[in-house]
């Protein structure tokens, strides 16, 4: 073996171990997350009770009869986090497509250079406009004391969650053979019906993949959501203030005593929270999977 290919050889050892530490590192991070959060977050649940802490509906930590029911902030993340894939993931997918597959080159330019300047805008600048803009107009249309709602929130949400689903959908739907649309046009369907049957469930891992990452920005949103939610610990209502699971933790970590139950209560939040994103990542896996097993 020539010292060229022995230096050649060792230098791909070398990367290869810096590829297997960088993977390491990155399982490590989500370990100790994992980790601290369950030790930080179980003391509370133990101390309150898991079901007065889970189902109660009232949250006033500083009370002198404290409560710590975490129900109405599970409930508007779950509405909140749904209306906004509602809303947010059709238009996206059919944005994706169109950018992949139908659209000519100068407009999918515009769309793509639009779509990655909505990504790289701050959440601040949403939840500025949002209640600048929005808030002012859903208390108008309704006649409300206060257009700060879950409504505001949802639509505010939908918007931020475009450019992860636009972006992820899209690289897939791009990588999908062009054979099988070919073979699609040929067996007589049309170019909508081939996008739509062929092209997006051969594309359906990245899909999925888009609406997760979709999901964990809507669900892990607090700043842009404070700003137009109104922030108050009510159950939730399409046109009332609530308080979202981020929010919550955002708006009192800063005051609750270190040592304190509230600040215990707080990281069981955070707890839950991650619970609750793990949760969706493994349901939406074994539903693409097990689809794809059955076909």
């Amino acid at each position: 073996m020539s010292a060229e290919a022995s230096n050649e050889r060792g230098a791909e050892k070398v990367i290869h171990m810096i590829f297997f530490i960088c993977g390491v590192a990155a399982v490590a991070f989500v370990l100790c997350i994992s980790i601290y959060l369950i030790i930080s977050g179980i003391p509370a649940i133990v101390k309150i009770g898991f079901g007065k802490f889970m189902f109660g509906t009232r949250w006033a930590p500083t009370a002198s009869d404290p409560y710590y029911g975490i129900l109405p902030f599970l409930l508007t993340s779950i509405y909140g986090t749904a209306g906004a894939i509602l809303i947010g993931v059709p238009i996206g997918l059919m944005t994706a497509i169109f950018l992949a597959k139908a659209s000519p080159k100068g407009p999918a330019k515009v769309i793509q250079t639009a779509v990655e300047l909505l990504a790289g805008i701050p959440s601040v600048v949403y939840g500025l406009v949002g209640m600048s803009m929005l808030v002012p107009w859903i208390q108008k249309a309704f006649h409300l004391s206060s257009g700060a709602t879950l409504l505001a929130a949802i639509l505010v949400l939908s918007v931020m969650i475009l450019p992860n689903i636009v972006n992820v959908a899209e690289t897939s739907l791009a990588a999908v053979p062009r054979e099988y649309e070919e073979a699609s046009l040929a067996l007589g369907a049309t170019e909508t019906e081939t996008y739509f049957r062929v092209s997006l469930p051969a594309a359906k891992s990245g899909v999925a993949t888009a609406i997760v990452l979709g999901i964990g920005r809507a669900i892990g949103e607090a700043m842009a959501i404070i700003m137009v939610s109104g922030n108050v610990a009510n159950m939730p209502g399409l046109l009332k203030s609530v308080r979202f699971l981020t929010t919550a933790i955002a708006s009192e970590m800063s005051y609750a005593a270190v040592g304190s139950l509230q600040r215990e209560a707080l990281f069981s939040i955070g707890l839950v929270l991650f619970l609750f994103i793990i949760l969706i990542n493994v349901l939406l896996r074994v539903a693409v999977h097990g689809k794809g097993a059955e076909a």
